[in-house]
């Protein structure tokens, strides 16, 4: 088999065929493989016509196939599914050859497997792809990490598949070494979370407090679309809530179990944030949520609990109820991806990555389900000012959060008067809250932690770590 690839993708479930579709019609030979060879003959008889594809039976083919550097993406399952691919492959690679992993993988298992394969002379990829099944077929938002040279070789086939944002740029850059690519890809899912609890607990207000129906409701998302929460999450709701279902003639979403399952890439945004130390309060609560709704048996033993039941407000008082949902929904978002920013710099730093956050967001503006218009701001943010803390730092989003806080206020504490839970929203502004306040009961918490465990605490006068003798006089002794 002669090598005339200058691509290849093994692993031709959905996303794997529609990758290596997306490279065909964009003009490369394609080598294609699956374990199951059924899957390779119908990719290629089914869409044969798109591009160039080259067909391969054998792993030994699959490589022959490849030009030099050989550049092969793996699309399998995360863990031990790609452990066994790459162990496959690797053998019969030579030095300079690069394997791409484009699946969920954790981003600590991309950096053991960049290590090793480094070793052998192979460069390892760990590409973060957002978009699904559309958008690997027809542009999504891919966030590579691995070496420069692994960029070099990689990039410009990257760049041509990915995405364009308005402005015509390739939503794709080189995010950093070993796991920097799926380390992002982890905390834009842990955005994701949170912005589809924000949503929901949205409508859910809207639902229950203004009495709209979900038709009124998706009217309303649609004309929020055309503003400031421009984005493809709230474009999907509106038409998720738009749906009759066809059997039953009710709202789509009235026939759905309020059961929310996840992949696991959530809970991986909170137990590392937990790891680094850093505040992700609202994406934690959306991964909460989706954890309660999916344990029917507390729920069902809980539901005779004591609480008030929401009172629809009448037309005028709801229409001015929806108008401050939007400024709560809208500072909530802003929240979430303060957090989720910050978790990026603060794993950049912890593992010496680098990361261009300005560039992160340009690549978020198009192909990747996050993408929303205010990204071209966070761009600029992170442009104009590499050293930004936090996007309230922002002269222009701590103004606009600010004239959003009253309406923020008013939605959550006529959630908690109407006993409609709103995790996603309270987190947001007790985090903002938190944030603006001139002294925290940290304070205290310190002082407790002093008392039954020695911990020491700081004073506010004067430099040193000290200790209060509490089962003596009290006296208080400096330790260091």
């Amino acid at each position: 088999m002669s090598s005339t690839a200058q691509i290849g993708v093994t692993g031709l479930a959905v996303m794997g065929r529609n990758l290596a579709r997306n490279f065909a019609r964009n003009g490369f030979t394609v080598a294609v493989h699956n374990r199951t060879t059924a899957k390779t003959d119908a990719l290629v008889e089914e869409f044969g016509d798109e591009g160039s594809f080259v067909a391969a039976r054998t792993a030994e083919q699959f490589v022959a196939a490849l030009e030099r550097p050989r550049r092969l993406v793996v699309m399998v399952k995360a863990g031990d599914p790609t452990d066994a691919v790459i162990q496959e492959f690797a053998p019969l690679l030579e030095e300079g050859d690069v394997i791409i992993d484009g699946g969920n993988a954790h981003f600590e298992d991309t950096r053991r497997r960049e290590r090793e394969l480094r070793e052998r002379g192979i460069h390892f990829v760990g590409v973060g792809i957002s978009g699904g099944e559309e958008g690997a077929l027809n542009g999504p938002s891919i966030m590579p990490g691995g070496s420069s040279r692994s960029y070099e070789s990689l990039g410009p086939l990257l760049e041509k598949i990915a995405a364009k944002a308005k402005d015509g740029a390739p939503c794709t850059t080189h995010i950093g070494p070993d796991g920097a690519g799926h380390f992002v890809k982890m905390v834009h899912n842990g955005i994701e979370y949170a912005d589809m609890q924000l949503i929901a607990e949205a409508y859910d207000l809207l639902r229950k407090v203004a009495g709209y129906s979900p038709t009124k409701i998706a009217e309303t998302f649609r004309g929020w679309n055309t503003g400031r929460l421009d984005s493809y999450l709230i474009e999907i709701t509106a038409e998720v809530l738009a749906h009759t279902d066809a059997a039953t003639g009710k709202p789509f979403v009235d026939i759905v179990q309020d059961r929310a399952e996840q992949k696991g890439t959530g809970r991986w945004t909170v137990q590392i944030a937990l790891d680094l130390g850093v505040p992700v309060s609202g994406i934690a609560e959306a991964v909460f949520a989706r954890s309660l709704s999916g344990h029917a048996d507390l729920r069902e033993a809980a539901k005779d609990l004591a609480g008030p039941s929401p009172a629809v407000l009448d037309e005028p008082a709801a229409a001015a109820f929806a108008d401050r949902v939007e400024q709560a929904l809208y500072a909530s978002k802003i929240v979430s991806y303060t957090q989720g920013f910050h978790q990026i710099r603060a794993g950049s730093e912890a593992y010496g990555w680098n990361i261009d956050l300005g560039a992160v967001a340009a690549i978020w503006r198009a192909g990747c389900i996050i993408r929303a218009a205010f990204l071209d701001r966070i761009r600029a943010a992170y442009d104009t000012r590499p050293d930004l803390l936090s996007l309230l730092s922002d002269e222009q989003f701590a103004t606009e959060i600010g004239a959003a806080q009253d309406d923020w206020r008013a939605v959550v504490a006529e959630a908690v008067r109407q006993g409609v839970p709103t995790p996603g929203f309270a987190a947001a502004l007790s985090y903002y809250d938190g944030l603006r306040a001139d002294r925290l009961p940290a304070a205290l918490t310190q002082g407790q932690r002093d008392f039954f465990g020695a911990h020491t605490y700081r004073r506010t006068d004067r430099e040193g770590s000290f200790h209060t003798l509490w089962g003596g006089d009290r006296s208080e002794v400096e330790t260091g």
